[in-house]
């Protein structure tokens, strides 16, 4: 066990943050930040240090740098790792655990020398960590060798592990810089053990995916942030063949290759949230829930296109229930450059020529009162949120004829246009059925088999009905407060985790059964 507690601290010498004086803007997206920001939101303090004998204009640029990333800014009198922990250690008395100082191991190999030592509770005073067992590629006395930053989580890890106990989970989580900050600086991913008993690490492809999933008993990912491409057949049924980056493609043949940890959530159950005609499909199924007398829960109705130009098309229209207005969107749902790109159509014509990516679902568009219900589903929780919408039909096209001819061309994740606060039509009380839409998100977690998944509800103007227009996968839930929505989020992962690993261990029992020649239950 590592003395001192879970890490609290973490000061890095300034020579190993490779930034470029008077060049802040430069600074702002160096990984090196990044990577320190997140140990920031994990509630662990943070800090730059540097020598007295620095020059005032590297130590000025040094407290602004630290400044607009709210760092700490700590002036040693030496840069060795026998004096520095003295003098962190007096600066952070009121700091309780173990601190960690990395600096340069200059003209040796690995480059990085981390000193990790422990500030007694309530006391000016520190004691090493000098018997401490710490799993690394080399490590003497308190100290711990890197060959370079990316290791740094992956060490926290580790020592937060043992100076706590093995009976937490690590969740390893994968996803773009820019949403896993989004997740992080609301509190999402702490490095500690949150009430429940997990532990979050970043996982990084800069280091072998096999040595940090060692560490690892939950994977986390949003696979859809690592796609290359995604090719659709032409056929009416949805196939498709999805390259991921190389580092994914890596996750993937570690997970078929160990049982010892699993995905929230597998791959094969996010790749309907893919694809808009399979979910559109697989929605028509709600009419099961539906009661008669009671308000309907459904999908809006819709048509595949592989092609404008086909000479029957506005009869296929009329078949699927379908009238102008529509929205037309990408079947590919997310996961490329386009799949945002999408039209709202006003006139059959403008479907010619229409510069929408194909092929290309034409969706009922509903009218609403400008209203869109926003629902997550965390494990067992289903939370929502009201957001305002596009206009009603009417209003739409009384816009489209003051700005011109033509379909209406959007980014949804962009712009999409929203209703003024005058251009709600008819003023109606839209009637939510929190019911029957919770009983429509357990429905989709059964057929989806997903964890964590969100879904967007309008309701019908006149007839009441509640249609679902989008299903997404680990959305950012960021609409419900966080003390709420966070909480939560780790109670659906962990009790994920306890479910897998009870079908592990049911399993585990029944093959022994079968080896001793006893009949399985």
């Amino acid at each position: 066990m590592v003395m001192g507690g879970a890490v609290r601290g973490v000061v890095v010498h300034h020579a190993l943050l490779q930034y470029e004086i008077g060049q802040p803007k430069n600074n702002k997206s160096n990984p090196i930040f990044a990577l320190l920001r997140k140990l920031r939101f994990s509630d662990i303090r943070t800090a730059i240090s540097y020598e007295l004998a620095l020059s005032a204009d590297q130590v000025n640029f040094l407290q602004t740098m630290a400044e607009q990333h709210s760092f700490e800014c700590l002036p040693l009198t030496a840069s060795s790792p026998d004096i520095a922990p003295r003098e962190i250690a007096h600066i952070w008395g009121h700091t309780s655990g173990t601190i960690l100082y990395l600096l340069p191991n200059c003209d040796a190999s690995p480059p990085i020398t981390c000193a990790f030592f422990s500030i007694a509770p309530g006391q000016n005073c520190f004691f090493s960590s000098s018997d401490a067992e710490v799993t690394s590629a080399m490590h003497k006395s308190n100290l711990i060798y890197m060959d370079k930053l990316d290791e740094l989580s992956l060490t926290i890890c580790r020592l937060n592990k043992q100076a706590i106990s093995n009976n937490v989970l690590t969740v390893g989580y994968i996803m773009k810089p820019s949403r896993e900050e989004d997740f992080a600086k609301r509190g999402a991913f702490p490095m500690y053990p949150t009430p429940n008993g997990l532990i979050f690490l970043p996982l990084t492809f800069e280091l072998p995916i096999s040595t940090q999933l060692e560490e690892v008993d939950v994977i986390l990912h949003k696979a859809t942030d690592e796609i290359v491409s995604i090719e659709l057949n032409s056929s009416s049924e949805p196939s498709y063949k999805i390259s991921y980056t190389t580092g994914m493609q890596e996750l993937q043949r570690y997970i078929e290759n160990h049982n010892h940890c699993f995905e929230v959530d597998p791959l094969n159950s996010i790749y309907p949230v893919l694809d808009r005609l399979k979910i559109q499909q697989m929605l028509l199924g709600l009419e099961d829930l539906n009661a008669e007398g009671c308000c309907k829960v459904r999908a809006p109705h819709f048509l595949k296109v592989n092609s404008f130009d086909e000479p029957d098309f506005v009869q296929k229209l009329h078949d699927a229930k379908l009238s102008v207005p529509t929205i037309v969107k990408p079947q590919v749902a997310c996961g490329v450059a386009d799949a945002h790109s999408m039209a709202i159509v006003f006139k059959v014509e403008e479907f010619k020529n229409l510069n929408v990516p194909l092929p290309a679902v034409v969706q009922e568009y509903v009218d609403h009162s400008s209203t869109l219900f926003k629902f997550y589903v965390l494990g067992e929780r289903v939370f929502h949120a009201v957001k305002k919408s596009t206009p009603n039909a009417d209003i739409l096209i009384k816009s489209s004829e003051t700005n011109g001819p033509g379909p209406l061309l959007f980014d949804s994740l962009k712009s999409l246009p929203t209703a003024t606060a005058n251009q709600h039509s008819g003023g109606q009380d839209l009637g939510l059925d929190l019911g029957l839409v919770k009983e429509a998100a357990m429905w989709l977690t059964r057929m989806l088999g997903l964890t964590i998944f969100g879904f967007d509800v309008v309701i019908q103007e006149g007839s009441g009905d509640h249609v679902i227009v989008d299903v997404n996968y680990l959305p950012s839930f960021k609409e419900v407060s966080d003390d709420i929505a966070i909480p939560a989020f780790w109670d659906a992962v962990k009790k994920r985790a306890d479910s897998s690993n009870a079908m592990k261990s049911v399993d585990k029992q029944e093959t022994n059964k079968c080896k001793t020649g006893q009949s399985p239950v």
